[in-house]
């Protein structure tokens, strides 16, 4: 399999960890897009993935996947034998379903568009909208107090073990920092576990 990637771009750094936490990334190639050089707009790109977003990943019979989470499934379904990051049972798939969408919906997308729209990043390819920017990152501060509530005496986010979940959170937490917004001194149970995933080795990759 080929990952086309940006390696400081939160998505490609989520399959990362993914692959990393089930002992599979020496066996990807990772290619890098330089979407700062507007590489993902190029026509071959734009083949691979219409919506000339990185990652895309590209396997052995040239079936191109897009979407982080797509991808990530694909390579929990091909890897059974593997640590399961999505749930070993329908309970556990729910339950890392339900936090995936929050984290996803309440959390990433607002850390995305507060940074695309204040940022000034792609001012040169899009409308943007500083208020909406700064009113998303306002989102996202409040999604971090209920983060922290909830992780009061707990290790990670859903079944009493490390799922994807943690991954998708702890990323979104990483890429932030390029919004100045970071784990507030009052949020001890966020700091205590976000410490904890990334004292990981898949957090370095």
């Amino acid at each position: 399999m080929k990952l086309y990637e940006t390696a400081t771009a939160p998505n490609p750094r989520r399959v990362r960890m993914f692959l990393a936490e089930k002992g599979l990334l020496d066996q990807v190639e990772c290619i890098q897009v330089d979407i700062a050089k507007g590489e993902n707009l190029t026509p071959d790109f734009v083949a691979m993935n219409p919506m000339k977003k990185v990652p895309v990943a590209q396997l052995d019979d040239g079936t191109c996947l897009a979407e982080t989470m797509a991808i990530c499934r694909y390579i929990e379904a091909a890897h059974p034998d593997t640590t399961p990051l999505l749930g070993n049972d329908a309970k556990e798939q729910a339950l890392i379903e339900q936090w995936l969408r929050w984290i996803e919906f309440y959390f990433m997308t607002p850390t995305g568009m507060g940074f695309q729209h204040t940022s000034g990043y792609f001012k040169d390819r899009m409308k943007v909208f500083p208020d909406y920017g700064a009113e998303c990152l306002n989102q996202v501060r409040e999604f971090m107090k209920f983060l922290d509530k909830h992780l009061e005496g707990k290790d990670y986010i859903c079944c009493d073990r490390f799922t994807a979940a943690d991954i998708n959170a702890y990323t979104t937490i990483a890429f932030a920092r390029v919004v100045k917004i970071r784990i507030g001194d009052d949020q001890a149970n966020l700091k205590a576990w976000f410490d904890r995933i990334n004292a990981r080795p898949s957090a370095k990759v």
